[in-house]
């Protein structure tokens, strides 16, 4: 009976497999280009309120300090994340994926 050969790496899980090939299909989309929103709130004014606004002003939004942001991928909600600090510059982390038809108000 022939020998089998360790070669240190581990062994493939069909998962694993599964999850490779399924990345691989989606390679034909990989440069398509997304419009990508992290909403921190939102808030409704006139015409003459906005034309008064000027660098320093307050715009209260319909959010609280802390709550969640609501992220859009072509104007779909597809998750909710907060605001992080990253090297100086903000980002966001997603916390939940929103599933069809959840969190749409």
């Amino acid at each position: 009976m022939p020998e089998l050969e360790n070669t240190g790496a581990p062994a493939s899980t069909p998962s694993q497999r599964s999850e490779e090939k399924a990345a691989a299909d989606l390679e034909p989309v990989f440069d398509v280009p997304v419009n990508i929103q992290a909403v921190l709130g939102r808030t409704q004014m006139e015409v003459s309120e906005l034309l008064r606004l000027a660098p320093g002003s307050l715009l209260e939004l319909d959010r609280r300090v802390g709550e969640a942001i609501d992220i859009y991928v072509n104007n779909r909600l597809v998750a909710r994340g907060e605001i992080v600090l990253v090297d100086d510059r903000l980002g966001v982390t997603m916390t939940e994926i929103i599933k069809d038809g959840e969190g749409v108000n």
